[in-house]
């Protein structure tokens, strides 16, 4: 049977040390990212599903006023992928990561961090162990004023701001930044 991703990662949140997973899945069908290489960050004791509609998803989305249980705009539909992830998770499907039999499989690859939950609830140490595998990466945190947030996340993601305001005080601090915007905002120089 075909590998089809990798635990990277089982043990306590950095956020709020409640169980958490990364799995790194090896096909997409995300006509928006292509075919990247995606981590996935959820709880490994309670669904996606559940776990946002029981407000347990701090261990992986944090205070991200995006949330979808507080109403937010995370686009990610957790009833899709995040729960079929968690499914296989709950199979068995996917095996520890282990560098001599897996690592070829994500050479030459990119690789989408936190496809869903952030990448700043994992210790930095597994993160960079995927990046150092793949040929690029993009990935994004909103945890940048979280008590537990380790700054070298900010090497591997782009700070997410929600104002003009809030991306100039990051990027003054030395991060890059992302700010979704409407349709008519303006973009600044620095974006």
């Amino acid at each position: 049977m075909a590998i089809k991703g990798f635990i990277m990662y089982e043990g306590p949140s950095v956020l709020d040390g409640s169980p958490i997973v990364s799995i790194v899945t090896l096909k997409s069908q995300n006509d928006k990212t292509g075919d990247m290489v995606q981590q996935w960050i959820i709880r490994s004791d309670i669904n996606p599903v559940a776990a946002s509609k029981q407000k347990l998803d701090d261990a992986i989305c944090g205070a991200c006023p995006h949330k979808q249980n507080n109403n937010g705009s995370c686009y990610v539909n957790i009833g899709q992928a995040p729960l079929a992830v968690f499914k296989g998770y709950e199979r068995g499907l996917y095996p520890v990561f282990n560098p001599e039999l897996h690592g070829h499989l994500l050479r030459y690859r990119k690789v989408r961090l936190g496809a869903y939950g952030d990448p700043a609830a994992v210790p930095y140490a597994y993160t960079a162990e995927v990046v150092s595998y793949c040929k690029a990466h993009t990935g994004y945190t909103h945890q940048i004023n979280h008590k537990n947030f380790d700054s070298r996340i900010a090497e591997l993601c782009m700070i997410s701001a929600d104002s003009p305001k809030q991306a100039k005080k990051y990027q003054d601090q030395g991060f890059r930044t992302f700010r979704v915007s409407n349709a008519d905002d303006t973009l600044y120089a620095n974006e």
